[in-house]
């Protein structure tokens, strides 16, 4: 079982907003209640892939340590739909996955860069909850070799990358796969997103690691389709919907139209509105990146805490 760490704040950076959840949430949820109705969850059964190529994923894992600490998370409907769908990834493939790969909206680093502990501890990187937030387990074996396989092909794309034999998993690596993967037995690794945040280059690295899926690596995408920390609730919802419905287009148009109007979401509907910084949406540019010329499909769509949120899946 890997131990506890707990970054210190310089490490949690920009991403410590995540924080800001655990005493916001309550006034968020009661301005949804006053706002438009929530949607009913939308999760659309994938097909199994009658090979052994795993699909690659893009989901949005929530908040914080939710839901294995009860917190005033927008409504209880959208929180069980939520909670539902990420349980169901854990029967997404007729074969369990050999090991998992996930890029995480919480790591950037100055180049890719990979976990390769053996039992990686767990990283809690957020503050201001309830002690049962930093006792949650996720005792996961790390996948060193999954890792090295990974910083090759990336290598051989001309992508530069580095390792890290310390990290941890993160709440956007436990939190959903502690619901799709309850047992833990099933060797995970992270990467990391690389600074300066270029769609471009986020896509590049997926279409060198589509190899991986051949290979029985599922790759994961975490984040958020929407992720404004001072933009939740009613007040949110039109500018959410207008840019989740432009990335529904983008995410499942034909592969190359896909590519090019993901390398300029910026220029989309309300995009700032609700990506003020983009880290939870380019885990969806590694994901688009490695599903090739595979289809898209908008496996999730609901509502969280009153903003319209989408999961995307290819293959």
């Amino acid at each position: 079982m890997g131990g506890v760490s707990r970054p210190p704040h310089d490490r949690l950076g920009r991403r410590a907003a995540v924080a800001a959840l655990g005493t916001a949430a309550a006034t968020l949820a009661v301005a949804h209640r006053r706002g438009p109705a929530a949607e009913s969850p939308m999760s659309i059964p994938s097909p199994r892939p009658a090979s052994g190529r795993m699909p690659v994923v893009y989901l949005p894992h929530g908040g914080g340590p939710w839901p294995f600490v009860e917190l005033p998370f927008g409504t209880r409907a959208e929180q069980d739909g939520l909670a539902e769908y990420l349980r169901s990834l854990g029967t997404l493939t007729d074969t369990p996955p050999r090991a998992l790969l996930v890029v995480s909206a919480h790591w950037e680093a100055r180049v890719p860069t990979l976990m390769t502990a053996t039992a990686p501890p767990m990283l809690f990187d957020y503050y201001g909850f309830p002690d049962a937030a930093y006792r949650i387990t996720w005792p996961a074996p790390g996948a060193p070799d999954v890792a090295a396989r990974t910083r090759a092909l990336l290598e051989a794309a001309g992508i530069p990358t580095a390792e890290d034999p310390s990290r941890g998993f993160d709440h956007g690596t436990f939190v959903p796969l502690k619901l799709a993967f309850p047992d833990a037995t099933i060797p995970t690794t992270q990467l990391s997103l690389r600074v300066g945040l270029s769609p471009e280059e986020h896509l590049a690295m997926g279409r060198a690691l589509a190899p991986l899926r051949d290979e029985g690596v599922l790759i994961v995408g975490s984040g958020m389709s929407y992720h404004n920390m001072r933009g939740f609730g009613s007040a949110a919802y039109e500018a959410s919907r207008a840019f989740d419905t432009w990335l529904k287009d983008a995410a499942l148009d034909a592969p190359a139209a896909r590519a090019a109007k993901l390398a300029a979401w910026a220029s989309a509907p309300s995009a700032r509105a609700a990506h003020p910084r983009e880290e939870h949406l380019l885990p969806l540019m590694v994901v688009a990146g490695a599903a090739g010329d595979d289809a898209g499909r908008r496996a999730y769509a609901s509502t969280l805490m009153g903003v319209a949120i989408s999961a995307f899946h290819y293959g």
